[in-house]
């Protein structure tokens, strides 16, 4: 487990920007195209966009706080009430907005991956200026910059940055910028590779490390790799046999799974290890954020590891999450991966009744 919150830290981990609904739709029978009608087998509902890095970092027993707008429309009342009361996230550093549409993203799961729709308007008003003490900071990079990060770097927060898919196609290198606070970069492979302009993720990293002391990439099924530029160190972690059913949101739980054990002081080898396997249990379920594992999921993992059938690759596998033995906490609850939320329209529900948002499907 990470190290023992420091006093004058009450957080672990403090994350800001922006709550979407995620409706997710799996089970497609064809590819969507133009003119035709799909159906499919499963839908969920849950707090997406920064919401995946809130609820992955709390299941792994980080205090985590959250500042985001959330709307008092029916989506934002169920991604409120699912992240501060379900998920134990930290809300007092956020905003309720009226007269304002929730962001809302739809995310189509399809052949291992996924396309997704998403409506937003920008949240009227300011951002809460005030940055609560946290031992890191998880941030989405922006064109723009985002004053609160060099607050909090300043404070002495780690400061954990990922980046977001470019709308316009132009992949600046200007938005690199944005790491000049930043302790670690972890963006996927296709963002690595075109903001940078290399040919492989680990040119990628390699170039990215002139911009921040730790850059990781991240490969999809086949894992991640990371150069750490202060001790030149270099790691090259594959990736685990799970079929994916959802991989929405694997990165940030990758992101929050590396952010959980980099806070407890493990080596760079396993902590893109650890992160791995945070992503790989979160794309069995649907959902980005309620799909994230909590030490329950981690523990029934490796317990079926251990015992089950023996073979070359289970062996190797043994050997490599052997690290596990000595981080699963004695009470490491049960498991909390559930395949998604049910939606319901809040505001006609007295707030004594409001659904726990832990249902199966839609």
């Amino acid at each position: 487990m990470p190290s023992a919150t420091p006093p004058d830290a009450p957080f672990d981990v403090h994350v800001r920007g922006t709550v979407f609904l995620d409706i997710v739709l799996t089970g497609l029978e064809a590819e969507p195209r133009l003119g035709t009608e799909v159906w499919t087998s499963g839908m969920g509902s849950c707090p997406g966009g920064i919401a995946n890095m809130a609820v992955a970092a709390a299941r792994l027993g980080l205090r985590t706080s959250l500042a985001a707008a959330f709307s008092t429309d029916a989506y934002g009342q169920f991604c409120w009430q699912t992240l501060g009361e379900q998920e134990g996230v930290d809300l007092s550093a956020s905003r309720r907005v009226a007269d304002w549409h929730s962001p809302v993203t739809v995310s189509l799961a399809w052949g291992g991956d996924r396309a997704m729709v998403t409506h937003e308007h920008p949240a009227p008003g300011e951002d809460p200026g005030d940055v609560p003490p946290a031992r890191a900071s998880l941030v989405h990079l922006a064109a723009e910059p985002q004053p609160w990060v060099r607050r909090a770097a300043a404070a002495g927060s780690l400061v954990v940055a990922d980046v977001g898919w470019d709308p316009t196609a132009e992949w600046s290198a200007d938005v690199l910028a944005g790491l000049e606070h930043c302790h670690a970069f972890l963006p996927n492979h296709v963002e690595a590779l075109r903001y940078t302009r290399t040919g492989t993720p680990e040119e990628a990293a390699a170039a990215l490390a002139r911009h921040v002391p730790l850059a990781v990439v991240t490969r999809g099924a086949d894992g991640a790799v990371a150069v750490d530029a202060a001790t030149g160190e270099s790691a090259d972690c594959p990736g685990l046999p799970f079929e994916a059913l959802d991989t929405t949101g694997a990165g940030d739980v990758f992101g929050a799974g590396f952010v959980a054990a980099t806070l407890g002081g493990w080596p760079l080898g396993d902590r893109l290890a650890f992160a791995n396997l945070c992503a790989g249990l979160s794309v069995q379920q649907f959902g980005g954020s309620l799909s994230a594992p909590g030490w329950g999921d981690i523990a029934d993992w490796w317990l079926h590891l251990r015992t089950g059938p023996r073979t070359s690759a289970t062996a190797q596998l043994v050997r490599r999450y052997g690290f596990l033995e000595d981080v699963l906490p004695a009470e490491h609850g049960r498991a909390v991966r559930r395949a998604g939320a049910t939606l319901a329209v809040l505001d006609d529900l007295p707030r004594n009744d409001l659904p726990r948002g832990d249902g199966a499907t839609a």
